[in-house]
């Protein structure tokens, strides 16, 4: 059944517009009024609802039933993710959201090759937000990541984890491993540093330490800005589901 975020709160009863994007996709692919949909206003649950009216710029939806569905992991991992080159980092945030991230905080890297203005931040900013949306959509979360501003690597290790939480930098010069470290930690929220191409630099590093961050290692092989968040981020709920089987 196809799924929809509507921003506007729901209630069952109600008949809501909904966004052009969503309104112009139910006309290409010619959805008729009475056809179920599924939709969520990041809140928690999702709700039964049927198209009531279309249009190539218009849609609205007559909502049904509240279904108490939730799908979030039961720790809520921060992804403080260095700026990547090109188109990665959409990549990047589409399968965080599939996984189960609860917020992700894009950093400027002393070795970011990406360097945006203000304005251009903004930008992809809001571009993001439409990738969250839709990969929210796809996987069936019913909350939406956090997304935080672009933020240099000193600034924000200034700031304090609220609620108080480990940090993890991910670096190969690390002498424990993260999988060791998971085990002994067991669950819990946690903020997750991971570098651009080339990784953090060795000031960012002793930086990140000296702010409490704890080093870990994924093993022997060195992997890409693109794969490293995501692979741990599996390897997480892999070792802490088992945990809790």
């Amino acid at each position: 059944m196809p799924r929809f975020y509507c921003p506007q709160p729901l209630a069952a009863g109600a008949i809501v517009d909904l966004p052009e994007a969503v309104a112009h996709h139910l006309f290409v692919v010619r959805m008729q009024p009475g056809d179920a949909l599924t939709l969520f206003d990041g809140r928690g649950g999702q709700y039964r609802a049927s198209l009531h009216d279309s249009g190539k710029k218009r849609a609205s939806a007559r909502v049904e039933e509240h279904q108490a569905v939730d799908v979030e992991l039961p720790y809520a991992i921060t992804l403080a993710q260095a700026l990547p080159e090109g188109s990665k980092m959409d990549w990047i945030i589409e399968k965080a959201v599939e996984l189960g991230v609860a917020s992700i905080q894009p950093l400027a890297a002393r070795r970011s090759v990406v360097r945006l203005s203000a304005e251009r931040a903004e930008k992809r900013h809001a571009h993001w937000e439409g990738v969250i949306v839709a990969a929210s959509e796809q996987c069936g979360r019913n909350r939406l990541a956090q997304l935080f501003p672009l933020t240099g690597v000193d600034t924000w290790l200034a700031l304090p984890a609220a609620p108080p939480q480990p940090t993890i930098l991910l670096s190969p010069r690390a002498g424990q491993s993260l999988s060791a470290w998971a085990r002994a930690a067991g669950p819990q929220a946690l903020r997750l540093m991971v570098g651009p191409e080339g990784g953090f630099s060795a000031d960012e590093e002793a930086a990140a330490i000296a702010a409490g961050a704890i080093a870990l290692s994924v093993g022997a092989r060195v992997l890409r800005t693109e794969t490293a968040g995501l692979a741990v981020t599996a390897a997480l709920n892999g070792i802490w589901d088992a945990a809790q089987a």
